[in-house]
């Protein structure tokens, strides 16, 4: 997925483009299905040019993976790191994939269905042995072996102005959906800034609300919630967050035209106070903070709250890794491809770079996160053990959970641009999915 943002494809757009839906690649994948890149027992025998396929094209343009190969090389000296930036990185790897020719280490793109990593990628190890040091092995898992790692996580959340929330008097996070509701209320009746932002226009922020899953109910078997049920009845993750969205359109909280939204355009409105709230996630952070120092603006207004709801008093959220970095099959130097990947996650210092979840347990928290932390937030990795069944039934049901356009739809009802009922239009979701589920992987 194609954005157009200062710091390019940061996590939004790499967790949305790791669940796109598409048909499998049609390549013949690497002939010797099963085979592992083994970790390296000493550094100093690991050689070899490796090709890293990145979607990071900022990152390469300005010389950070050149930092970062420097420093691994303090390690790994016989080891040759080039980097090949690719601006339609799902699109062009895709094509890629039908060859043996997709780099020495790629980030997994959303195309290639999770049953078939063990065509494409050589096994990092078990995921009892992994998951015993890193965060989201669950991920990448077929038939316990882990096929990919990635490097740096996030969570999502409202990514708000503290100072115009102060100004409506509004010090404390809302609990509820209807006390958030009366928050953007306040912000709308004190302060000239617009409540709430959708971003329609861009269309892919509105995908950042399928991430609310989890995070009303706290509840870690919220993946496999949807593959066995409906994510749309009464109560459920999904019809709380989408309900919300609904409501604060119809509430008229939100932006004159959402036709006319711009994404980038609404990193300085919200830093300035134009804008006081939107729902994106932790990756965001550091782009508003930018946002912030090139407007004059101060980046320690930018605040990150979680979704209103608790569970026994404490709000919870979700975990959700970015792209998974992982080794091709067909590469010659699949030691030294490992290698740089298990440097990449432990050493590099890239998700502290990016102010993101470190995968490795036990790591501290992010600056970002730190609210989260002071609060008792609960952070949650889903079990995503169904991960690959969920995404069947969305493509076989066609409603697109990890796609803009049914909440834009959803935008739409509420503002009066399309016709129907809430209740209606959420009833079809839930009947459309759970009829494809009765059929999905038959």
């Amino acid at each position: 997925m194609n954005r157009r943002t200062t710091h390019r494809t940061t996590l939004a757009g790499t967790l949305l483009a790791a669940v796109l839906l598409a048909a499998g690649c049609t390549g013949s994948g690497g002939a010797s299905q099963g085979e592992d890149a083994k970790a390296a027992d000493d550094p100093d025998k690991v050689s070899g040019t490796i090709k890293v396929l990145t979607h990071r094209t900022d990152l390469v343009q300005d010389g950070t993976m050149k930092k970062y190969a420097a420093e691994f090389n303090k390690t790994y000296p016989k080891v040759k790191v080039e980097f090949e930036a690719l601006t339609d990185y799902e699109g062009e790897v895709k094509i890629r994939m039908n060859t043996e020719n997709y780099g020495d280490v790629l980030m997994i793109p959303g195309v290639i269905k999770k049953n078939d990593y063990p065509k494409f990628f050589a096994s990092l190890g078990t995921e009892a042995e992994r998951s015993k040091k890193y965060l989201f092995t669950d991920f990448t898992t077929v038939d316990d072996k882990v096929y990919g790692q990635s490097p740096m996580g996030a969570v999502p959340g409202f990514l708000y102005n503290k100072r115009v929330w102060e100004e409506a008097g509004i010090t404390d996070w809302p609990t509820t959906p209807a006390e958030f509701i009366a928050g953007l209320k306040a912000v709308k009746s004190k302060t000239d800034a617009v409540p709430y932002y959708t971003n329609f226009k861009d269309m892919w922020p509105l995908t950042q609300w399928t991430y609310i899953n989890g995070s009303v109910s706290c509840d870690e078997q919220a993946t496999t919630r949807l593959a066995e049920g409906n994510p749309w009845a009464k109560g459920a993750d999904l019809r709380v967050g989408d309900t919300l969205l609904h409501d604060i359109v119809r509430e008229g909280l939100i932006e004159k035209d959402p036709t006319t939204t711009n994404w980038e355009g609404s990193k300085p409105k919200l830093v300035k106070g134009e804008i006081a709230t939107m729902w994106l996630g932790s990756w965001a952070v550091i782009q508003f903070q930018a946002a912030a120092k090139e407007a004059g603006s101060n980046p320690d207004d930018i605040g990150f709250m979680p979704f209103p709801a608790q569970v026994d008093g404490k709000f919870c959220a979700t975990m959700s890794p970015d792209y998974n970095q992982a080794v091709n099959i067909n590469s010659d130097h699949k030691e030294a491809a490992r290698a740089w990947i298990d440097w990449f996650t432990d050493k590099s210092g890239y998700a502290d770079d990016n102010l993101a979840l470190s995968p490795v347990k036990g790591a501290p928290l992010p600056d970002v996160l730190k609210p989260y932390e002071a609060a008792d937030v609960k952070l949650m990795e889903l079990d995503d053990a169904q991960g690959a069944a969920v995404k069947e039934i969305d493509n076989q049901s066609e409603v697109g959970i990890y796609k803009p356009d049914y909440r834009q739809d959803l935008v739409d009802l509420a503002r009066g641009a399309k016709d129907g009922s809430l209740d209606g239009f959420l009833d079809d979701l839930g009947k459309r999915w759970t009829e494809a589920a009765k059929t999905a992987g038959s």
